[in-house]
């Protein structure tokens, strides 16, 4: 793929305006320094998608979403890196000079680019044809509108009719001057050949005669098309698809995402239907999260699909019984693909369209709200009514739902599914999750995605939770008689003296007080390492510039404070080392930048570095209420957090040390460890001095 130069995405980025870019999805409302919105990504009521101008970040406090302005493209539209570079690029009239590509990849790129134009050429021509033509005016807008569709929703979808002739699109491409080629390799027109496959150098439009309905990939570009036959004609195929082709993928491609995807963010799930007439008159109706398979069998990468949008999908089954049965198979892949499936099974005869246009849109919204329910429930039941009163079936029945249950990611709810199976089977619970263990462990299970290594087996088997060998009461760092330590009082005993251990010299013995050992399953502290690294890299990137001295920045007193390599965490040290670089070229780093790198995950670390929940009211400072403000006071932030990441440092030798003293020592060795604890203990004591913190004394 042909790259984008970086001078080039450092233009895009610097002439993008955040407030610009988020104001064409929200509506967005200055309060402080941020501005404020409902968010686009999840439905709410109260706004926490917050934007800030001055760092060109964006953050919703409600779903975590979070981001600069090409971060935020690629969310809002599901785009890639580039495709959101190449959307600021175009919004604001900056042209893309793509670093060369070789031949074969210009001759790929020219090809699929032609397969695009001409596509859009006969979407276009398709349309005009349906609106202003007589044939299309009187068969296929008559035939739309006797199935209720209004000028509005064809237009939104682009609908289209195609005349009854077998070369009407032939020669108006040939007339606009567009490659037959083209028309052929998106097939648009057929090669006819002889009885032995040879091309007779004729074609023909493949489509005649038929209500055409534009197939869009996610960035809206029409990349196939759907073709309703209206000839009441048995050896005539009623629905006609595009073939595959460069551009043209069924198994990737969902009828109506492009028009859904902001609706299914944020109404937070996806209507799953099975044809067009089903995803267009629900639409209509006011359910706009809808899209179809196509009639065909649900692929992996339609569901990869769906779950870039939402995590929630609700199938809405035709009321046949065969049609369900078929569709069975498409719902496993959706669990397995990890999302919530629920679903909605209409009455016999009726299908998504024809039961909206029955009993109307409100009517329609209230059913498939009240009738909704989680596919295991719903499969279990079905396949219970049917193996009733037959062993065998039964038995087989039981099989197929613990194969559904086994694609369950979450393990709580794979259990409660266990037990609504056994109710409602009459089957013992400890029967169904011995014969379940049985299945996860199989070698076809196993090799299903999710199906090994995520401890989907063994209920009932577990090794228990690990004895910590000690009363809980006995921890030192025990939270007051009552309730649980917070995170952040945990932090604080870590930071400010709560060690696990304490030791005195006393003249020449010694005496100390180990706590017990702790295992890595217990520890659920915070990383106070890890917290510390955190901030002083937080520091560096936000403030890199900012003066503590006259010519001595942030940067330059924090990396002269602590060196090339302070760091341990992989990213944090990769980060600290651009910074570092970037300040050897005789450059600040510059987080705005920073936050629209190509890499996801250095975008989301200064993303979460850069965002906060809360500001400081205005109102404080008129009534003389002083806040300490890094922004105002950057050598005394950088002191504290080169003293606390020291002391961090000093407490983990301390550590070390203690393990050591709970094995048998020589005595030299012994009292050479005791003399190291002593030294880190003033050492520790100082710091804490300097940091202003309480130290609690040893016993």
């Amino acid at each position: 793929m042909a790259r984008i130069p970086k001078e080039l995405v450092d233009q895009i980025i610097q002439t993008a305006d955040i407030v610009e870019v988020v104001g064409d999805f929200v509506q967005l409302k200055r309060k402080g320094q941020n501005l404020w919105a409902p968010c686009p990504f999840h439905n709410e009521k109260s706004p926490s998608f917050s934007v800030n101008p001055a760092k060109s970040l964006y953050k919703c406090f409600g779903c975590g979403k979070a981001g600069g302005v090409v971060q935020f493209v690629m969310d809002v539209e599901g785009t890639s890196y580039v495709e959101a570079l190449k959307y600021l690029a175009k919004k604001y009239a900056i042209t893309i000079e793509e670093e060369e590509r070789t031949p074969q990849q210009q001759l790929e790129q020219n090809e699929r680019d032609s397969q695009f134009i001409v596509s859009d050429f006969a979407k276009n021509h398709f349309h005009r044809l349906l609106l202003n033509s007589e044939e299309g005016m009187s068969i296929g807008y008559g035939y739309l509108k006797e199935r209720g569709l209004n000028l509005s929703t064809i237009q939104t979808f682009e609908l289209g009719y195609s005349l009854d002739s077998w070369d009407d699109l032939m020669k108006a491409g040939e007339t606009a001057g567009y490659d037959k080629k083209y028309l052929e390799k998106t097939g648009l027109t057929v090669i006819r050949t002889d009885d032995q496959g040879h091309d007779t150098g004729r074609r023909y439009d493949r489509f005649r005669g038929r209500v055409m309905f534009p197939i869009h990939n996610i960035s809206g570009r029409v990349v196939g098309f759907g073709a309703r036959t209206l000839k009441r004609d048995d050896k005539m195929a009623k629905y006609l698809n595009s073939p595959e082709s460069d551009i043209y993928h069924k198994s990737d491609v969902l009828y109506g995402l492009f028009q859904a995807r902001q609706a299914i963010r944020t109404q937070e799930v996806c209507y799953l239907v099975e044809g067009y007439l089903d995803v267009l008159s629900l639409y209509q109706g006011g359910i706009k999260n809808v899209v179809a398979s196509s009639g065909t069998s649900l692929t992996e990468g339609q569901i990869r699909l769906i779950k870039r949008y939402s995590d929630n999908v609700t199938v809405l089954y035709d009321g046949d019984a065969a049609g369900i049965k078929a569709s069975l198979r498409g719902t496993d892949l959706l669990l397995e693909g990890g999302l919530n499936v629920r679903v909605v099974l209409f009455p016999d005869g009726d299908d998504p369209d024809s039961y909206i246009r029955k009993v109307g849109d409100q009517r329609f919204t209230e059913y498939i709200e009240t009738q909704s329910q989680d596919f295991i429930t719903f499969k279990t039941t079905l396949v219970a009514r049917e193996a009733s009163g037959d062993p065998v079936k039964k038995a087989e029945a039981i099989r197929d739902v613990l194969h559904s249950i086994a694609k369950v990611p979450d393990a709580i709810k794979r259990q409660v599914f266990l037990q609504q199976t056994s109710a409602t089977f009459g089957i013992d619970e400890q029967v169904l999750i011995t014969e379940y263990n049985k299945l996860v462990k199989s070698p076809g299970q196993q090799s299903k995605p999710g199906g090994s290594g995520d401890n989907r087996g063994n209920y009932g088997q577990g090794a228990g939770s690990a004895n910590s060998g000690y009363p809980p009461s006995s921890n030192p760092r025990s939270a007051p008689a009552g309730r649980p330590m917070t995170d952040e009082e945990e932090a604080e005993m870590l930071m400010y003296g709560g060690a696990e251990a304490t030791v005195e010299i006393l003249g020449a013995g010694a005496s100390f007080v180990t706590a017990p050992a702790r295992t890595a399953d217990d520890d659920d502290t915070p990383d106070m390492l890890q917290v510390c690294e955190r901030e002083v890299l937080r520091l560096l990137v936000l403030y890199s510039g900012r003066e503590i001295d006259p010519e001595v920045s942030v940067a330059a007193y924090l990396v002269g404070q602590l060196g090339e390599n302070p760091l341990t965490r992989p990213l944090y040290a990769e980060m600290w080392e651009i910074c570092r670089q970037e300040l050897l070229a005789g450059r600040f780093p510059d987080a705005r930048l920073l936050a629209q790198n190509e890499r996801e995950d250095i975008r989301q670390l200064i993303t979460d570095l850069a965002t906060e929940r809360y500001e400081i009211s205005p109102n404080w400072r008129t009534k003389e209420i002083y806040v300490f403000n890094e922004v105002d006071l950057p050598q005394l932030a950088c002191d504290n957090a080169v003293l606390r990441l020291n002391k961090v440092h000093v407490q983990r030798e301390l550590d070390q040390c203690l393990e050591k003293l709970r094995h048998p020592l020589e005595d030299v060795e012994m009292f050479e460890i005791l003399g190291d604890i002593k030294r880190l203990k003033e050492l520790d004591n100082e710091l804490a001095a300097l940091l202003g913190t309480v130290v609690a004394r040893g016993t």
